[in-house]
C-alpha cells in the first residue's frame, strides 16, 4: 500500500524536481488512467462573512492571533498551533482536516505519509508543495487524532476565512470529509460531493472536493477518482470552458 508517483499525462517532465522519495517513490500509476471530469456542475456559494474579529488582520497579525488563541480546549492539549504552509499568494489552496501527531510536532500540515502522498498529488498537477498554500479546518491537534468537534471547527473558522480572503486563491481543494463538510455546510459524504465544482463564499471561489490522502493510503482503489478530481481542479486553474 505504497504511494503512487502521480504524473500528469502530456507533461512527462513537469515538476520533476524535488519529488518526494521513500514512501512516495512507489506511486499507484493506475490513478492517471482515469478519464477527466468535465467542469459541468457548479453548486451555490456558501457564506464567507463570518470572519468576525479577524476581519482586517494582515497575514502577520493573523499568524500571531492563531499562535495565541485559546478559544477552545484543543490548544491546551497540543504542542503548538499549525497555521499552514506555502505561498500566501497561491492560486491553489488545499484545505485538510486537522493536524496529527507529526504535524503537531513540526508545526506544519501534511508532513507524514499522507503528506508525502499529497506532495505527489500536487506534483502530478504540476505544483511544488511550496507553490500552493496548505491549511486545515482546525489549527490544533485533537486528542488521539480524533475528528475535530463542530464547536472546535467553529472556533477556528474566522482564522481560516481570513486566510482564504487574504490568499484569494483561484480554487480551493478540500481534502477529506471534515474539510468538505465544514466548508460546504453539508453532511453529504465525500463520494457524493466530489466530481463537481462548488462555489465558496462571496468571492465565489471554485471549490473541488476529493478524498483525504490518508484515506487513499487505506483505500488505493479510490486513487483513480482522486485523479479525476485533480484534473477537474486543473481545468479550473487553466480556465478551461465548460
Amino acid at each position: 500500500m505504497g504511494l503512487t508517483r502521480w504524473r500528469r499525462r502530456g507533461d512527462p517532465g513537469i515538476a520533476a524536481q524535488n519529488e518526494p522519495r521513500g514512501v512516495a517513490e512507489s506511486a499507484a500509476q493506475a490513478v492517471t488512467e482515469a478519464a477527466p471530469y468535465q467542469a459541468d456542475q457548479v453548486e451555490e456559494a456558501v457564506p464567507l462573512s463570518r470572519a468576525g474579529e479577524t476581519a482586517g488582520l494582515d497575514w502577520q497579525a493573523l499568524q500571531q492571533k492563531v499562535k495565541t488563541c485559546s478559544s477552545c480546549g484543543l490548544r491546551a492539549g497540543c504542542t503548538q498551533t499549525v497555521f499552514g504552509v506555502g505561498n500566501p499568494q497561491a492560486d491553489l489552496l488545499v484545505i485538510g482536516e486537522a493536524p496529527g501527531a507529526d504535524e503537531d510536532r513540526q508545526g506544519e500540515p501534511f508532513v507524514g505519509r499522507a503528506g508525502q502522498l499529497l506532495n505527489a498529488m500536487l506534483l502530478a498537477m504540476g505544483y511544488q508543495r511550496e507553490a500552493v498554500f496548505i491549511a486545515n479546518i482546525v489549527k490544533c491537534r485533537p486528542p488521539n487524532n480524533r475528528d475535530p468537534q463542530p464547536e472546535e471547527a467553529l472556533c477556528c473558522e474566522p482564522y481560516l476565512l481570513r486566510q482564504i480572503a487574504l490568499i484569494a486563491p483561484k480554487i480551493i481543494l478540500a481534502v477529506g470529509r471534515i474539510s468538505a463538510q465544514n466548508l460546504l455546510r453539508s453532511d453529504i459524504a465525500v463520494g457524493k460531493l466530489r466530481g463537481r465544482i462548488h462555489r465558496f463564499g462571496e468571492l465565489n471561489i471554485p471549490l473541488v472536493v476529493t478524498y483525504h490522502p490518508a484515506y487513499l493510503l487505506r483505500s488505493p482503489e479510490q486513487k483513480g477518482k482522486a485523479w479525476q478530481d485533480l484534473q477537474l481542479a486543473l481545468s479550473v486553474l487553466r480556465g478551461d470552458p465548460g
